[in-house]
C-alpha cells in the first residue's frame, strides 16, 4: 500500500486481525499522559527492561498494534533485527481518551487472545487505570479499576507508580 500511496511513513494506521485501521490523531492531554508515563517507566527501570513508545509489536500473522507504551523484556539489539512479539513483552499500556470504545472492545481482547500477560487501559476521561492480567483462553482473569493509590506491573514491582502523580487533584 505504500508503494501505490494509499500509505505514506506519517500515516497513522495499525494492523488489527488483517485489517488496517486508523488511529485516532494525538491529543495534547493524551501526549503529554505518555511522556509522563515514558519518564516514570524509564526512571525505574533503565537497564531492566525496555521502554517503547508507539512502536509496532507483532501479535500473530495479522495483527501489529502499536500501543501507547510497551514494556519489553530487556535486550542488548533494543530489538532492531524484529519487531517485539507476545513473548517479549511484559506490559501494554493504552492511553484512552476518545478511544475507550475501541480499546475496550478491539484492543484488551486482542491482546489477551495473544497471551500479553499484563495490559494497562489509563482512562483519561473517567481518571481512571484499569488493569488486565492473567490472560486465559482469550480473556483477561483478572481485571481491576484503580482511581488512587500505588500500582505496579506485576513482573516489575520496582515499576510501582502512585496513580496520584497521574492524576492530580484539581
Amino acid at each position: 500500500m505504500g508503494e501505490t500511496g494509499l500509505l505514506t511513513e506519517d500515516s497513522r494506521v495499525e494492523l488489527i486481525e488483517g485489517e488496517i485501521v486508523e488511529m485516532a490523531p494525538i491529543a495534547s492531554e493524551h501526549g503529554g499522559m505518555v511522556k509522563r508515563l515514558n519518564d516514570l517507566f524509564s526512571s525505574k527501570l533503565h537497564g531492566k527492561a525496555i521502554v517503547s513508545i508507539q512502536d509496532p509489536v507483532v501479535l500473530g500473522d495479522d495483527s501489529e498494534p502499536q500501543p501507547d507504551i510497551a514494556i519489553l523484556h530487556w535486550r542488548d539489539d533494543f530489538y532492531a533485527t524484529a519487531h517485539p512479539g507476545a513473548q517479549d513483552l511484559l506490559l501494554l499500556v493504552e492511553v484512552s481518551d476518545t478511544t475507550v470504545c475501541y480499546d475496550h472492545e478491539v484492543k484488551c481482547p486482542l491482546y489477551a487472545r495473544h497471551g500479553v500477560p499484563e495490559a494497562w487501559l489509563l482512562n483519561l476521561p473517567e481518571r481512571h487505570l484499569e488493569i488486565y492480567r492473567e490472560p486465559v483462553n482469550g480473556k483477561y482473569r483478572q481485571v481491576a479499576q484503580h482511581r488512587a493509590g500505588q500500582v505496579a506491573p506485576e513482573r516489575l514491582p520496582e515499576a510501582a507508580i502512585e496513580l496520584t502523580d497521574l492524576f492530580p487533584k484539581p
